[in-house]
């Protein structure tokens, strides 16, 4: 696996790490490395190369945070004597950290990851008002959406929307979904499946406009999402949907959505609930919810993000006393 080395003028590459982190979970062969302001040249270097003697890869690829830096200058001194196996980026941010980390489970070298990930970086950089986005980066993102919807009826290839994750997370769509499980999966559309927030424009908006590039995102109520399931127009859709809680996706289910497994996130705590893990509170309600969607013949994934190994949702409820069933 690429190593990766995050480079900065003060803690920002430590910073960006533990985002990072955060969002994609523990990284093998990655390390921060830092100038500190009574530091020079000599120093960084020398955290550089403790970092690659302790990876166990010699493809290496240097994030830093400014192209000319002292960090930048230290790592292109490095690199000279490994051109063909390294690579350097300059101008971090979090999303081109999330790419590299993803990147590293289908490309094996850092001139690959170095490549895939400068696209990310800029189209992750917009700006609100919209109209002060530059006129080439608005038109690029809306290129591909169609002007006019189908006509009912049509069919669009075999007709039959593909569900690419069915996801269960009380806060829906945010990094963790946007970046890991968004290119986990890689859906063409992220669906918000819940009644409450499609009643609520403000929450809508601000989901809408979290979506990753190159990916729409839409909210929509229970029922509307049984219509698009049955509706021939999503053929060629790949979907990714975010429900809130299991007693929306027995509805879906119930009402005609065909799913095979859920991943179950983040479900918050509040008044009456249980914890049966750092992230996940249920109360009685959730566990019949989830009793009928067994009954269905579903089976669940209790993962924050894809690098985390799967739990067994049934081992949870069963240590926390919150079901009887095996």
């Amino acid at each position: 696996m690429v190593g990766i080395i995050l480079a900065s003028h003060g803690e920002f590459a430590e910073g960006i790490l533990q985002s990072g982190s955060m969002i994609i979970g523990e990284q093998e062969n990655v390390a921060a490395v830092t100038l500190m302001p009574s530091e020079g040249p000599d120093d960084i270097r020398k955290k550089m190369e403790k970092a690659i003697a302790s990876f166990d890869t010699d493809e290496i690829l240097f994030i830093v945070d400014l192209w000319g830096g002292t960090p930048f200058n230290q790592a292109n001194t490095l690199f000279e004597a490994n051109k063909d196996k390294w690579a350097i980026v300059a101008g971090m941010n979090l999303p081109m950290v999330i790419e590299a980390y993803t990147s590293r489970f289908s490309m094996e070298s850092a001139h690959e990851i170095a490549s895939a990930i400068i696209g990310v970086a800029q189209d992750s950089v917009k700006v609100r008002p919209e109209e002060l986005q530059p006129a080439s980066s608005t038109a690029a993102a809306t290129s591909s959406e169609p002007n006019q919807p189908l006509p009912e009826g049509t069919v669009v290839g075999d007709g039959k929307i593909k569900i690419g994750l069915a996801r269960i997370d009380s806060r829906l769509l945010h990094g963790q979904v946007a970046t890991a499980w968004s290119k986990d999966v890689n859906p063409t559309r992220i669906i918000v499946v819940s009644d409450d927030v499609a009643q609520d424009d403000l929450r809508k908006s601000l989901i809408t406009q979290a979506a990753p590039p190159g990916v729409k995102a839409n909210v929509i109520p229970v029922d509307k999402m049984v219509e698009v399931f049955k509706d021939p127009r999503f053929g060629k859709t790949k979907a990714l949907l975010l429900f809130e809680n299991p007693t929306d996706v027995v509805r879906a289910v119930e009402g005609g959505v065909e799913l095979e497994e859920v991943n179950v996130g983040s479900m918050a705590h509040s008044e009456g609930k249980v914890m049966i893990n750092n992230v996940l509170s249920v109360d009685q309600k959730d566990v019949d919810a989830f009793e009928k969607l067994k009954e269905h013949g579903i089976k669940f994934d209790v993962r924050k993000v894809p690098a985390d190994q799967r739990k067994n949702m049934w081992d949870l409820l069963k240590k926390s006393k919150m079901t009887r069933t095996v």
